[in-house]
C-alpha cells in the first residue's frame, strides 16, 4: 500500500493516514502505519539495517487525514514537547447529525476510558479518573440534515471528538460506538483529520500541512 506523503525531509515525514489502517500494530494483526512507512523508507533510501520511525501523536484506526511522524529521535523529543505544550495546531473536519445552534462554541467535558471495551464515557469532574477534554468548533455549512464543522482540539484525549459531540446532541455521520442510534452498519465515520501545524523540530520555522477529505457521500455534500 501506498501511503501519500504530503511532506518529508531529513527529520519529518508527513503523511495522509487513510481510513481503517491502525496507526501502529494491534491486535488485528491487519498492515498499520509505521510498519507501512517503515518499509518504505528502507526501500527508498535503501538502508540495510532497521528503520528509526518516531510515533508523534495517534488517529483513530477509522479516521483519515494528515499525520506527522519523526525520523530522528531528536525530532521526536522535540515534538513530543510541542504537543506537551499544546504548540501543535490540530484542525479537523466532521460531518454531524443535526445542526448546532450556535454557528461557533467551545465544549467542555470530563472524560473516563473503559479500557476493557475501549469506549470513552463524558463523567462528573469529581470522577476519580476524569479528564478534562476542550474542543472548539464551528459550523461551516449545513446540507440534508448534516452538517460540516472545523473542529480544534485543545486536549489530545482518546476518541475526543468523537464522544464530546455525540455528548452534545451531534454524532459524527458514521460513528457506530458513539452515535449508534443513528447510524447504519457500514458507513464509514466522516472525521477527517484536515491541519497540523507545528514550529519544526530544529528550525523552528513554522510547518502547516493539509489534507483533504475524499470527494464521495457525505463530504461530496459540501
Amino acid at each position: 500500500m501506498k501511503i501519500p506523503i504530503l511532506f518529508e525531509d531529513n527529520h519529518l515525514l508527513v503523511v495522509e493516514k487513510p481510513v481503517n489502517i491502525p496507526v501502529q500494530e494491534d491486535d488485528s494483526r491487519d498492515r498499520d502505519m509505521l510498519s507501512i512507512l517503515k518499509e518504505d523508507i528502507k526501500i527508498r533510501y535503501q538502508k540495510p539495517g532497521n528503520v528509526y520511525l518516531g510515533l508523534v501523536h495517534r488517529l483513530d484506526r477509522p479516521v483519515g487525514g494528515v499525520m506527522v511522524f519523526a525520523k530522528t529521535s531528536k525530532a521526536a523529543s522535540r515534538l513530543s514537547d510541542v504537543l506537551r505544550k499544546r504548540e501543535m495546531d490540530r484542525t479537523y473536519l466532521a460531518v454531524v447529525r443535526g445542526t448546532p445552534e450556535k454557528k461557533k462554541g467551545l465544549l467542555e467535558h470530563y472524560l473516563y476510558k473503559d479500557t476493557k471495551k475501549n469506549k470513552v464515557h463524558t463523567v462528573p469532574a469529581n470522577h476519580a479518573q476524569a479528564k478534562k477534554a476542550v474542543l472548539e468548533y464551528e459550523v461551516i455549512r449545513s446540507s440534508e440534515q448534516l452538517s460540516l464543522l472545523s473542529v480544534r482540539l485543545h486536549t489530545g484525549r482518546s476518541h475526543q471528538i468523537r464522544v464530546q459531540l455525540s455528548a452534545s446532541g451531534w454524532p459524527l455521520y458514521g460513528d457506530q460506538k458513539y452515535g449508534q442510534h443513528v447510524n447504519q452498519p457500514g458507513q464509514q465515520i466522516a472525521l477527517w483529520a484536515h491541519t497540523l501545524a507545528f514550529p519544526h523540530p530544529t528550525t523552528k520555522e513554522p510547518v502547516k500541512i493539509h489534507s483533504q477529505p475524499p470527494n464521495e457521500y457525505p463530504w461530496n455534500l459540501f
